[in-house]
């Protein structure tokens, strides 16, 4: 029988020595060690030929407008049914039913609310990545919407709150911190930041892998006026394209190594999968190994990973004769000054890219392959474009985009130290921040508003480190410069297998206490969070 290994086995003695280079085979400081170490899950149903589906592309939802000029959402987190493999039916947990969820659209400087009610049988909470939001409407990941009627602990054993039989509908605070609302929640996000591609994802405690994995994922695009100015393409040829991998039973339900597929008790995954959960099967909004029919012009895509643990290389294939196949105009939290042009984009979980793709270097009928140069076999091949139609451009490539404030070194009042690691003792292993597994009655930083601090990270492994609330640019990768891929405002950035990579972090719009995390959510899950409070 395979092991298993789940949150309480993983945080059983905090204090604990860190693991050593030798301990977790390590290959050179930064070395780039493929998707993830992990064990891969494998579908028991017949896959799919790649390139036999349409790309789909998420409904954008409509608006209410409120009398205070507002925009307003609501949406349910409910069950549905897609057919993401031929003649298979496979249950999504989706926000109104869908995976992905529908596109929200807000305006930069006007407010926006997203009421989310939820019908699932789980508790949920909705993070918004890379908003700038108040921490009440943050998504933190023990401020939970409950189920009407729902009678079980809010999260895993190792956070049962007393009580729990008979709780009243909401519960401020708890004994152990909890803040719970049964039924529906409200989400109020100012938007006071500029154009970018954010997305919206469930990050409840314990359990944010599974649920996420199951299909609670959505875009949510912040426009204004300086993007509005730019001719860049529009319409349907602006295209999302949230990617993931999954695993698929013979059933077509998707296949996760839950102790507790329910996701009402034991938290964890089988101790094979605790580097991270991958799949065998790429999907393109929803689809696939999709394809995509595109005139020989400009198009503008949305990259996203919302994997759990895949990390990318993106590439096209062929490439075009001349320049390069990516030119790149945005980042995780906004434009850029100017565009970058790559010939590859690595992407962890949680980074977004906006890149233009100019397939007028392509012949009339050619056909254009997305590829992954990590992956092998089936996770190497992504989705394909077939250029099927001859259009006249009506869209450039600008030589500016944005205004953009470099953070200089001089302008930080502080440096801190985060280091992600694996560590052992006492025959336990846990992924920590800092050499302890995530404290919510704990605060790692308190940085004031309105500054800027240096923060580094290092890790033993592939970590995704994520911001909650604060932008930053990435000045330095071990003693050297950083990736062309690290340009720009962002939010989430790869810390590769012994690297320390070095941020410059502002802190602006709100006050209150926010989180760092792996965004590796099988490592989240597993305690790989810290706190920090904006005073």
């Amino acid at each position: 029988m395979r092991a298993r290994i789940d949150r309480r086995t993983l945080v059983k003695g905090a204090a604990v020595a860190g693991i050593g280079a030798a301990g977790l085979g390590a290959t050179g400081c930064g070395a780039d060690r493929g998707d993830v170490s992990g064990e891969q899950l494998t579908s028991a149903a017949p896959l799919p030929r790649p390139f036999r589906v349409p790309l789909p592309v998420p409904v954008t939802a409509r608006a209410q407008r409120a009398k205070d000029g507002s925009d307003h959402y609501e949406l349910v987190q409910r069950r549905g049914e897609m057919e993401i493999l031929p003649g298979l039916r496979t249950e999504v947990w989706g926000y109104d039913g869908t995976f992905p969820g529908s596109t929200l659209v807000g305006r930069s400087g006007r407010t926006t609310t997203v009421r989310i009610r939820n019908s699932l049988p789980v508790p949920t909470s909705t993070h918004l990545h890379g908003g700038v939001q108040a921490a009440s409407s943050d998504g933190y990941p023990m401020d939970l919407v409950l189920p009407p009627g729902y009678r079980h602990p809010p999260a895993g054993p190792a956070h049962a709150m007393p009580g729990m039989p008979g709780m009243p509908g909401t519960a401020k605070g708890g004994a152990a911190g909890w803040t719970l609302t049964s039924g529906a929640k409200t989400y109020t996000y100012p938007l006071d930041q500029p154009a970018a591609t954010l997305w919206y994802h469930d990050h409840r405690m314990d359990f944010s892998a599974p649920q996420v994995w199951r299909g609670l994922a959505g875009m949510f695009l912040v426009h204004d006026d300086t993007e509005d100015a730019l001719p860049l393409p529009r319409g349907e040829k602006d295209i999302p394209l949230m990617i993931c991998d999954r695993a698929f039973e013979e059933d077509g339900a998707f296949r996760y190594p839950s102790l507790d597929p329910s996701l009402t008790g034991r938290p964890g995954v089988e101790e094979a999968y605790m580097e991270g959960v991958t799949g065998d099967v790429v999907l393109v909004n929803g689809a696939a190994w999709p394809e995509l029919e595109v005139s020989d012009t400009l198009h503008r895509f949305r990259i996203v990973n919302v994997s759990n643990a895949r990390r990318y290389r993106f590439a096209l294939e062929p490439g075009p004769r001349t320049g390069s196949g990516f030119v790149q105009i945005g980042s995780d939290s906004g434009l850029l000054a100017a565009p970058l042009r790559h010939d590859e984009l690595p992407v962890a979980p949680g980074e977004r890219f906006d890149v233009l793709i100019d397939f007028a270097a392509y012949p009339h009928g050619s056909t254009v392959e997305l590829v992954n140069t990590l992956g092998s076999g089936g996770t190497r091949r992504v989705m394909r474009f077939r250029v099927s139609r001859r259009e006249k451009e009506t869209s450039r490539i600008p030589g500016r985009l944005a205004e953009f404030e470099t953070l200089r070194a001089a302008q930080a009042v502080a440096e801190r130290r985060f280091d992600f690691r694996l560590t052992q003792g006492g025959g336990s292993r846990m992924w920590t921040v800092n050499g302890a597994p995530f404290d919510h009655a704990k605060v790692l930083a308190s940085p004031r508003l309105g500054t800027v601090e240096r923060w580094r990270f290092s890790s033993d492994f592939h970590h995704p480190v994520h911001l909650h609330l604060a932008h930053f640019q990435v000045v330095a990768r071990g003693n050297g410069d950083p990736l062309a891929s690290d340009a720009g405002w962002k939010d989430t950035v790869d810390v590769r297998p012994y690297e320390v990579v070095d941020v410059l972090a502002r802190f602006t719009g709100q006050r209150g206490r926010y989180m760092l995390h792996c965004h590796n959510l099988e490592h989240e899950d597993m305690a790989m969070m810290a706190n920090f409070e904006v005073v």
